[in-house]
């Protein structure tokens, strides 16, 4: 039997890796479902002066199976993409492709008029627009840095 030396450190790398592959997936466990992941869509979100700017990757779903909630502080997409149904008589067909329903919640980095909100759906990516409260906008701190007297 060989001596096998512990390296504490490569226990460490592999959760380290672990935790990385995680946040680099686009996919979150699920309770709801067998497989134990559901894919999300991606998501990018870009602040300007006036307005959040979200951009969501959503290929092959249709306008009518998206239900969009904006509220001040977060928004929310419900979708689902469904399945086609193919007969084949001489093969078997294999796909990666993910079919059924999905939620997504994103927290804003500011406050928003969600009744201004305008979207524009286009091969597959959803835009965005979301102006910012008048509040949020002209929030401007002054620092002063007066020197104490000695």
């Amino acid at each position: 039997m060989a001596l096998v030396r512990w390296n504490p450190w490569r226990e460490i790398d592999t959760i380290q890796r672990q935790i990385n592959s995680l946040f680099e997936d686009t996919r979150v466990p699920s309770t709801l479902f067998d497989r134990g992941f559901i894919k999300v869509p991606a998501a990018e979100l870009k602040e300007t002066d006036d307005a959040l700017h979200l951009k969501l990757e959503l290929p092959g779903i249709d306008a009518k199976d998206l239900d969009i909630q904006v509220t001040e502080d977060a928004v929310r997409i419900n979708g689902e993409r469904k399945s086609e149904t193919k007969t084949e008589n001489n093969g078997t067909t294999k796909s990666e492709f993910y079919y059924g329903k999905f939620q997504r919640v994103i927290p804003l980095s500011a406050r928003i008029q969600n009744t201004n909100v305008t979207a524009d759906y286009k091969d597959g990516i959803l835009n965005l627009t979301l102006p910012k409260l008048e509040q949020e906008k002209n929030k401007v701190v002054k620092v002063n840095l007066e020197q104490p007297t000695a």
